[in-house]
């Protein structure tokens, strides 16, 4: 071996290590354990002993050293079980429940908090049953809070009676912590669909958080529609017996939402699935937006542009939300795709 490969190898294993360090602290330090002083002091030994191993002089010892922290760390980590019986932030106290009866969607503790500001609001839940043979539209929702790249992406699923139950899936976070976007990666979160009335799900992001709401029809049959629902009252129903880890690059609100719309193998090689501001973007280069007037919206800016959701000032919280939103949209173009 030469001495450049030599060098190479030794920074190789250098920079392996250090991967291996930070994301095994962070995997602790971001973890359920309690109490808390537990988990910040273990994250720092972890940290340390690992560092420390470099001084270690026999290779066959420093290799024991690391693979005993690493692979320890990583039985501990695989093993470690997500859990419905925290104490969690109020709007994730309560779960939805989902099932069917016939023709009938059965949905318990559908979620519709008044909102005063984006912390003071007054919790509230209602029962529902929706006929699965009435669903009738299902759109995407695209919210933003800061830049182009980041977006919180969900579905809202609409009946022919004029009712929108929206649904997302979200981080069930724990009341003792504050959110972070790091700590998605690792198991942190619980998994958790939010199954909202629009009012809720929508409403607290456009009129209350402020935040720039986009709404688009996906260009869906009614068989898929249909099975793309059942689909998350499977899911819902599910979580209720056996809890489920999110991750932030694995399982998140996008990557939920194509897996269960049965979109095709390659978007898990776009990079639009983690840059989640892109969602929309993706969707209409799938052809699953729409179908919209060609005429009017010949690429996405211009279709995304006219999606905007714009509340007028004074408007307030009420029974037409769901309608007052779509007034101004742009309708889709006839029948779904087969």
């Amino acid at each position: 071996m030469s001495s450049r490969q030599m060098v190479l190898r030794r920074w190789g294993g250098h920079a392996l290590l250090l991967l291996c360090a930070v994301s095994g602290a962070g995997a602790i330090y971001y973890s359920t354990v309690q109490p808390d002083v537990l988990r910040v002091g273990a994250g720092v030994a972890f940290l340390l002993l690992l560092a420390g191993s470099i001084w270690v002089r026999a290779a066959r010892v420093r290799l024991a050293v690391r693979v005993a922290l690493i692979g320890g760390l990583g039985v501990w980590y695989v093993t470690d079980p997500p859990r419905n019986d925290r104490q969690w932030a109020q709007e994730y106290a309560v779960p939805a429940d989902a099932w069917r009866e016939g023709n009938d969607i059965h949905v318990r503790h559908v979620r519709n908090f008044r909102y005063r500001t984006p912390t003071d609001y007054i919790p509230a839940w209602y029962d529902a049953t929706y006929p699965l043979d009435g669903l009738s539209s299902v759109d995407l929702v695209t919210s933003y809070w800061a830049g182009e790249a980041i977006a919180h992406v969900f579905l809202s699923f609409g009946f022919a009676d004029g009712r929108h139950l929206a649904i997302s899936i979200e981080t069930r976070r724990q009341a003792r912590f504050a959110y972070s976007t790091i700590a998605g990666f690792f198991h942190h979160y619980e998994l958790f669909y939010v199954t909202a009335d629009e009012r809720d799900l929508i409403g607290v992001r456009t009129d209350i958080r402020r935040e720039r709401v986009y709404l688009y029809h996906l260009n869906l049959s009614p068989e898929v529609r249909q099975h793309l629902f059942m689909s998350y009252v499977g899911a819902i129903h599910d979580l209720l017996s056996h809890p489920q880890w999110y991750n932030t690059l694995t399982d998140n609100c996008t990557t939920g939402i194509l897996a269960r719309a049965g979109a095709r193998l390659r978007y898990r090689l776009d990079w639009r699935v983690i840059l989640s501001g892109h969602t929309a973007a993706m969707a209409y280069d799938m052809n699953l937006l729409g179908p919209y007037d060609p005429a009017r919206f010949a690429d996405f800016a211009a279709l995304h542009a006219a999606s905007h959701i714009v509340r007028p000032p004074g408007a307030v919280l009420g029974p037409d939300y769901s309608d007052a939103i779509r007034a101004h949209l742009p309708p889709p173009e006839g029948p779904g795709t087969p």
